[in-house]
């Protein structure tokens, strides 16, 4: 085995992320527009290096070009950014009233997250006492069909965006009950816009049935919800007034306006 030679040069891939980098931090140093040779002398870029990659980077939308020849960050930064603060914020405004529905209820309490076609899990407040055989780690993922906090997403698209997501996933199924056909997912979207809440009846596992119900920032814009996951036998209806409440809680201290997230809360 030939021994390393760690006097070559780092990898292409390595070298590009690092000068985008650099480009992005001299970018986000100045409030106006910065032209391209003052991004060169800065990064020590040849210009015609830092011209290609800002021009892939606009066309990514992370930079924007007002003008031919100068660069400022771009919006797909704010967009992301808001999503991750969107996520931090949902956490912290969650953790405190999920403690107290898992106390009144005894079950596992979930708080989820869309990330493209899937949800992800991102807390969770649950004892061993809970009898659950099943446990969603922390960062675990599921389709948006076979969830009930998926269901919420789904059925807050349009119809169109409902279909391409069918056609990307061919609805997979995991269990007997899973729903793999697109006019029976449909149905149940349609049920849940009715209802203002979402079910997975053993559909991602068997044994296990869920109930859910959504969160709402200061846009009244779906950002996570709110599910109460049983063993199939022990599902209790009367749980469902407490989980909208809760869900509604947690969307007015997001800054959902208050008449709105007391009418989701209630049945």
């Amino acid at each position: 085995m030939s021994k390393r030679n760690d006097s070559l040069p780092a990898a292409p891939t390595v070298q590009v992320i690092e000068r985008m980098f650099n480009l992005l931090e001299v970018l986000a140093s100045k409030e106006d527009p910065v032209s391209l040779k003052e991004i060169s002398e800065k990064t020590g870029l040849h210009p015609s290096t830092a011209h290609r990659i800002l021009n892939d980077l606009t066309i990514g939308r992370f930079v924007d070009r007002p003008e031919a020849g100068s660069y400022r960050l771009g919006m797909r930064l704010l967009e992301l950014g808001n999503l991750v603060k969107a996520r931090l914020n949902v956490r912290d405004a969650a953790m405190g009233p999920m403690r107290d529905l898992h106390k009144q209820i005894q079950q596992p309490v979930n708080l989820s997250v869309r990330q493209g076609d899937e949800i992800v899990y991102v807390e969770r407040a649950y004892s061993e006492r809970s009898g659950m055989q099943v446990v969603r780690a922390i960062g675990g993922r599921a389709p948006l069909h076979l969830t009930s906090t998926g269901k919420l997403f789904l059925a807050a698209d349009e119809p169109q965006r409902v279909r391409a997501y069918a056609t990307r996933t061919g609805l997979a199924g995991n269990t007997r009950n899973s729903l793999t056909q697109l006019n029976t997912l449909e149905h149940e979207l349609h049920q849940c816009r009715l209802a203002g809440i979402a079910r997975d009846n053993e559909e991602l596992e068997m044994g296990v049935r869920c109930m859910a119900a959504g969160i709402y920032d200061d846009q009244s814009r779906l950002v996570a919800g709110l599910s109460i996951s049983a063993p199939a036998d022990r599902i209790d209806e009367s749980w469902l007034p407490k989980l909208r409440e809760t869900a509604a809680e947690i969307s007015i201290a997001l800054g959902c306006p208050e008449p709105q997230a007391r009418h989701q809360a209630m049945p």
